[in-house]
């Protein structure tokens, strides 16, 4: 049985924070997907989960509470509770730049893996009690803002009693993300204390890796790769997305292409036999071996598969993003 984890990295725009827009603006947007009418965010994100009996893993960035206080997780964290998912943690440490009282005396970075890792420590530590005290249950699992952890991260991870990470997509490796671990680990693998469940992908062309994102795949790769992922028995498949990814870029309209990917994802893993919704509670961190590469793969390039979505996608752009449905 493969578990299927959807992950949904669930923020506020630090950008358009300093553009000046209001916070509650910023959150009716990020979070909850308002556009008008319209909403796409993690309410209408739940209600699609809820009607294909699957459980979405929320990864939710306290960190805007360094300037505006912590109060606005309550709803946020109490709305994904309610529903039966996953509240687990997130952060996006640019949001120090403006803290009012920094808790690591003023040191600032872009990701969490640029700081030592005694900030590292206080940081996470700061950011889970946040969480927690908004309604969260104990939170085992976390991922950086931008993947960009480092192993001081996950040595952080485990100092704190976390069981897993999921801060590594080989996409990001090299660049925001600097965890050692072999691009090809496809399985969950122990490093530094924690369990690492790096977010899965397909091969788009040969020898490139394009990760399992909602915004990132068209419908057809992700299901495809979800099935060859459940043909080969691995234990577990990772999506991500994000709270605010089914709007357009200036968050001004639905994207309807895009939802309608998760749609179908979603379709098609509830019908599946051998696939199973699943939060990071449902792991067994204590089953996973320490291994290296394992003998499990990802779906295979296919020219085809490809083209068919960079052509989904640049009809997608034109409507959506060109303003060719009205806002």
């Amino acid at each position: 049985m493969t578990a299927l984890l959807i992950t949904v990295d669930t923020e506020l725009s630090i950008s358009r924070h300093r553009q000046g827009m209001p916070f509650a603006e910023n959150i009716a947007r990020g979070v909850w997907g308002r556009t008008g009418a319209q909403a796409r965010g993690i309410g209408w994100q739940m209600d699609v989960l809820d009607r294909h009996g699957l459980k979405g893993v929320y990864f939710v960035d306290p960190l805007p509470a360094l300037v505006e206080g912590p109060a606005f997780l309550e709803d946020i964290v109490g709305a994904i509770v309610s529903r039966g998912h996953e509240v687990q943690l997130h952060v996006h440490t640019e949001w120090l730049d403006l803290a009012k009282d920094s808790p690591v005396g003023g040191r600032t970075g872009r990701n969490i893996g640029d700081f030592s890792l005694a900030d590292q420590v206080t940081l996470l530590a700061m950011a889970r009690d946040w969480l927690e005290a908004a309604g969260a249950p104990k939170i085992n699992a976390f991922r950086a803002g931008n993947f960009g952890a480092n192993d001081d991260t996950l040595r952080a991870l485990a100092y704190l009693g976390f069981a897993w990470d999921s801060s590594v997509n080989a996409d990001y490796l090299g660049r925001d993300c600097r965890v050692s671990l072999d691009p090809g680990q496809i399985a969950a693998t122990r490093k530094e204390g924690v369990v690492e469940l790096p977010v899965s992908g397909i091969s788009d062309r040969p020898g490139h890796f394009r990760p399992a994102q909602i915004c990132a795949l068209s419908a057809r790769e992700m299901i495809g790769g979800l099935r060859h992922a459940a043909g080969e028995g691995q234990p577990a498949f990772v999506v991500v997305t994000h709270s605010f990814e089914m709007l357009s870029r200036d968050r001004q309209r639905a994207n309807l292409a895009v939802a309608d990917r998760l749609e179908r994802l979603c379709a098609f893993a509830a019908a599946h036999p051998g696939i199973t919704g699943a939060g990071f509670h449902e792991l067994d961190s204590t089953a996973v071996q320490v291994t290296g590469r394992q003998a499990y793969t990802r779906l295979p390039a296919s020219r085809v598969r490809t083209t068919m979505r960079l052509v989904e996608q640049a009809l997608a752009t034109w409507r959506y993003e060109r303003r060719l449905v009205p806002a």
